[in-house]
């Protein structure tokens, strides 16, 4: 038997603030009635949660681990433009014309990915 994964947690000064962020960010996310100031979560498709802890030191290094998302309703430019407009700012930004991907850090710092969607996510037809 193997684990399957519970949630996935984020230190924050701000747990709330966060999940505000956060369920701007993704569509199939839903805040946690139950948060509070030291605790606030987002419950996403197959009890799959993000969970933002608060904690009293701020974000210093670089993440270890991030979340990569692919847009569902527009392209990846559309997308990191309303990322920023939520209160995303660039970290680095590897865009092409046709491939890359920016790397974005919400309000707290956290470093995500915005990817181009898949040929079959645009509905682009493959010969």
């Amino acid at each position: 038997m193997a684990s399957r994964t519970a949630n996935f947690c984020f230190d924050a000064a701000d747990p709330r603030a966060q999940v505000a962020f956060w369920a701007q960010v993704l569509d199939d996310f839903t805040p946690d009635e139950d948060g509070d100031d030291d605790e606030a979560g987002l419950h996403g498709p197959g009890g799959r949660d993000l969970l933002f802890l608060r904690v009293p030191e701020p974000k210093t290094v670089k993440n270890r681990m991030h979340v990569c998302l692919r847009p569902v309703d527009r392209d990846r430019d559309a997308e990191v433009e309303r990322l920023l407009a939520l209160g995303a700012t660039v970290v680095d930004d590897r865009r092409t014309a046709d491939a890359g991907w920016a790397v974005l850090a919400d309000p707290e710092g956290n470093e995500f990915c915005v990817l181009t969607r898949t040929a079959d996510e645009a509905g682009v037809r493959r010969t």
